[in-house]
């Protein structure tokens, strides 16, 4: 069996620059039919420590990426490094800086818990104490002291997935790669596993790759979504939302029966549309779309109480992400994302 020597803990080592860097990363598969461009020109910087999601729909690209960022695909063209080496020249120095979880369950399913933690250390390099030492530190920390020495196959798919998470970690990487890490939970344990590894935040630098949309949003920092080869957009997923709307709409909620609020308050300067949205209990719900870049909540409230009514709710309306997914993933989108000769570009 090869050994894989694990990274001793840092001990204030300067970090790289970049956890992850790609240049024109490019990918074509030769088949029968013709040439495959599973990935066409992707460049990212990604700096140590963020929560980064890798989003797109089916076949597009995601996993072919994580392949080649994990040393698993000979990239076609274009270069890779992680946590400062390169994943051609060094894939032996990139695999001591990563952790990997697969969608599936790649547990020993004839070892206990304990036996797979110290079996994955062990082949890092740990001596056999210091194997033991750091299971049973892993056991404690992802809550699996009661199964200690229960088989794999015996695990319930939340635990099976804790504790795939926890064997990712035993030699403390740099980089933690999750590949559809909620896949087959029921909801209770995909709400656990999402707490789980928003804890591992900022120890480690994460990527999560995934088609879930909550999965993004409620754990990352930033986001790039890839379609079809390519990177098509990539921003923290409020910014996504601001940039895509083209411009800003509030939603105000006013307590004005009987007022034609909605007209009123088109006459702010900058708001370009009203529409009423909703009507309860005496209650005025409108959405009021501005120019983009221009803040018109405080003339909007100094309306609403200089005309006298009672000012119920203000505040912006977002896209969701699903919205941005969908507007991001069409044929057009991807049209117009394959058109800069030069790649995409995904920089921090």
């Amino acid at each position: 069996m090869t050994t894989v020597t694990a990274r001793p803990e840092s001990q204030g080592s300067p970090r790289a620059a970049s956890a992850i860097r790609t240049e024109d990363l490019r990918k074509t598969y030769k088949s029968s039919r013709g040439n495959v461009e599973a990935v066409r020109g992707i460049n990212l910087d990604i700096p140590p420590g963020e929560f980064f999601g890798l989003l797109g729909p089916n076949g597009a690209g995601k996993s072919t990426t994580i392949g080649m960022l994990t040393t698993l695909v000979a990239p076609t063209a274009g270069r890779a490094w992680v946590a400062d080496h390169d994943v051609v020249k060094g894939p032996v120095a990139v695999k001591r800086r990563i952790g990997v979880v697969t969608q599936n369950n790649t547990l020993d399913m004839q070892l206990t818990v304990q036996e797979n933690l110290e079996f994955r250390s062990r082949f890092f390099g740990l001596s056999l104490g210091a194997a033991s030492k750091r299971a049973a530190q892993l056991i404690d920390a992802f809550g699996l002291s009661d199964r200690r020495k229960a088989m794999a196959n015996d695990l319930s798919g939340g635990q099976a997935r804790r504790l795939m998470i926890a064997r990712a970690l035993v030699h403390r990487p740099d980089v933690l790669f999750l590949d559809e890490p909620t896949a087959g939970l029921d909801p209770k344990q995909i709400i656990e596993t999402r707490e789980l590894i928003k804890a591992l935040a900022g120890n480690h630098t994460i990527i999560l790759s995934t088609h879930i949309l909550p999965e993004v949003s409620q754990t990352c920092q930033r986001v790039v979504i890839i379609n079809k080869g390519h990177v098509v957009a990539i921003d923290t997923p409020d910014n996504l939302t601001a940039r895509l709307r083209g411009s800003e709409t509030m939603y105000v909620q006013v307590d004005a029966a009987g007022a034609d609020a909605g007209a009123t308050l088109s006459g702010v300067p900058g708001v370009t549309r009203v529409a009423e949205t909703d009507r309860r209990d005496g209650m005025v719900g409108y959405e009021v779309e501005s120019e983009s870049g221009r803040d018109v909540r405080r003339e909007l409230a100094r309306i609403v109480v200089t005309n006298g009514w009672g000012l119920i709710e203000l505040r912006p309306m977002r896209m969701s992400l699903e919205e941005i997914f969908l507007s991001l993933t069409t044929d057009d989108a991807a049209a117009a994302a394959a058109a800069p000769a030069g790649g995409d570009t995904a920089d921090a």
